[in-house]
C-alpha cells in the first residue's frame, strides 16, 4: 500500500513563489446538494478557490477567452473551499469532494520526446538494451565513446547534425532516437486521452508488467485552438523504459495507461508577470522519496539546455498539417537521466511502489504524486460523454 500523503507538506510548496500575483486556474470535483457530481473550473484567489462555472464550462473554453485574466482575477463566483481543505480531500485514498483534478479537460494531451541531449542518450541506451536494465551501464559507456563530443551543442536539423548522422550511419551507430533528437523533425506523440490525466496529490500508475521505469518531470504548455500558448503548468510523463526499449512500436503501451499522466496543480496563465521567457529560463527540480527503502533521488532540468525552443515544438505540433479545435497540452520533454543505482550496481533507477515524486519550479509551484500500479488504481470512468451529460444538467 502507498504511504499517506501529508496535506500540509504538499500545501507548503505547491504554489508559485510569487503566488500573490500569479493567475492560477484549475479544476475540482464538486458535488451539489441534489447529489449531482462533476468537475468545475476554479481560480485561486489568496487561499480560496472560486467557482467559475457560471462564466465558462471547460478549461478549453477559458483558454480561448480574451478576458481569461479577468475571469481568473475578478469574475464573481462561489467559494468551493480553501486550498488547504481541497488538498486534504485530494490526498485521501477515496477522495471526498471537493478535490483537485488535472487542470486540463477536453484538450488533446501531447508530448515531445528526446528534446534534451541527456534524455537522447538514455533513449538510445534503452533501444540498444532491448529493455534489459542490466545492460544499461555497459552500453552507456560504449555509446558515449561512439558519439564523441557534446550532443547538447548540436542544433537539430543543422549541417553539423546531418554530418554527424552520416558518420554514425557509416559506423552502424545511428538510431531512430538520434533521428528525432538531432534531425529536423521533433518527436511529438499522444501521451494520454482528454480527461484521463490525474492531478496534484493523486496516485500515478505503472503498468504491472514494467520492471524498469521512471518519472519524467516536465513543463507543460497550455495551447489554445489557434496554436497560441496561453499558460503553463507541470507534468509527470510516467515512463516505462523496459516496454518502449523493446520496441518503439510499443510507445502507446509504454505511455498511455491508467493514471500514467499527471498534470497540475494549476495552469498559470500568461500575463505581464509570467510568459514564455519564464518557461525558457525555468529550472525544473525532481525529488523522489522511497517509502520502503529510504531512497532519495534529486535532479534538475535546466530549460535553457533544451535542444528545440518551446515555440518551435508548438509549431511542429500545430499548423496547416494538424489543428486542435479544443486546444492541447504539450509536454516539453525532460533532461532527467535515471542513472542513479537503486537496486543493484549498474542497474540505474527504477520505481518502487509508494515512491513520492515531486516536480517543482519556482514560477509554477510543485506537483506531487505517489506511485502505484495502474491496475490497482481507480479506473478512468469520466470521459467526454459524461462531461457533456454533466454540463447539460447544470
Amino acid at each position: 500500500m502507498t504511504q499517506p500523503n501529508d496535506p500540509g507538506r504538499l500545501h507548503d510548496n505547491c504554489l508559485p513563489e510569487d503566488a500573490d500575483q500569479a493567475l492560477l486556474v484549475g479544476r475540482v470535483w464538486l458535488t451539489s446538494d441534489d447529489g449531482r457530481a462533476g468537475p468545475a473550473l476554479v481560480a485561486l484567489r489568496g487561499e480560496v478557490l472560486v467557482d467559475l462555472s457560471e462564466h465558462v464550462s471547460t478549461m478549453a473554453d477559458l483558454l480561448e477567452r480574451d478576458d481569461a485574466a479577468w475571469l481568473a482575477r475578478e469574475a464573481p463566483g462561489n467559494s468551493v473551499g480553501t486550498l488547504a481543505e481541497v488538498l486534504a480531500n485530494s490526498l485521501e485514498d477515496a477522495p471526498r469532494a471537493p478535490y483537485l483534478l488535472a487542470p486540463c479537460d477536453v484538450q488533446a494531451i501531447k508530448a515531445c520526446g528526446v528534446t534534451f541531449a541527456v534524455s537522447l542518450l538514455e533513449r538510445v541506451i534503452e533501444e540498444q538494451a532491448g529493455g534489459d536494465l542490466k545492460r544499461a551501464a555497459e552500453l552507456r559507456q560504449e555509446i558515449q565513446s561512439l558519439i564523441g563530443g557534446d550532443l547538447s551543442r548540436i542544433k537539430p536539423g543543422s549541417e553539423e547534425a546531418m554530418a554527424l548522422k552520416a558518420e554514425l550511419q557509416a559506423r552502424g551507430g545511428w538510431s531512430q532516437y538520434m533521428e528525432v533528437g538531432i534531425g529536423p523533425d521533433a518527436e511529438v506523440f499522444s501521451k494520454a486521452q482528454p480527461l484521463s490525466a490525474v492531478g496534484h496529490g493523486a496516485r500515478v500508475g505503472l503498468h504491472p508488467a514494467s520492471e524498469w521505469n521512471n518519472p519524467e518531470p516536465e513543463i507543460v504548455l497550455a495551447v489554445d485552438a489557434q496554436g497560441q500558448v496561453r499558460g503553463a503548468t507541470l507534468g509527470n510523463d510516467v515512463n516505462l523504459r523496459d516496454v518502449e526499449g523493446r520496441s518503439a512500436l510499443l510507445l502507446g503501451k509504454a505511455k498511455d495507461n491508467n493514471a500514467s499522466c499527471s498534470i497540475g496543480p494549476f495552469i498559470r496563465l500568461f500575463d505581464e508577470h509570467f510568459g514564455i521567457d519564464d518557461v525558457r529560463n525555468a529550472q525544473v527540480s525532481l525529488r523522489i522519496e522511497g517509502a520502503d527503502d529510504d531512497f532519495l533521488l534529486e535532479g534538475q532540468s535546466d530549460m535553457r539546455e533544451i535542444s528545440r525552443d518551446p515555440l518551435d515544438l508548438v509549431a511542429q505540433t500545430y499548423g496547416v498539417h494538424h489543428q486542435y479545435p479544443d486546444g492541447f497540452m504539450l509536454f516539453l520533454g525532460t533532461m532527467f537521466s535515471p542513472i542513479q543505482d537503486r537496486d543493484g550496481e549498474g542497474q540505474g533507477f527504477t520505481h518502487h511502489i509508494g515512491d513520492r515524486v515531486t516536480i517543482s519550479t519556482p514560477r509554477l509551484g510543485s506537483l506531487s504524486n505517489v506511485v502505484d500500479r495502474s491496475d490497482r488504481l481507480p479506473p478512468w470512468t469520466f470521459g467526454i460523454r459524461a462531461l457533456l451529460a454533466h454540463l447539460g444538467q447544470r
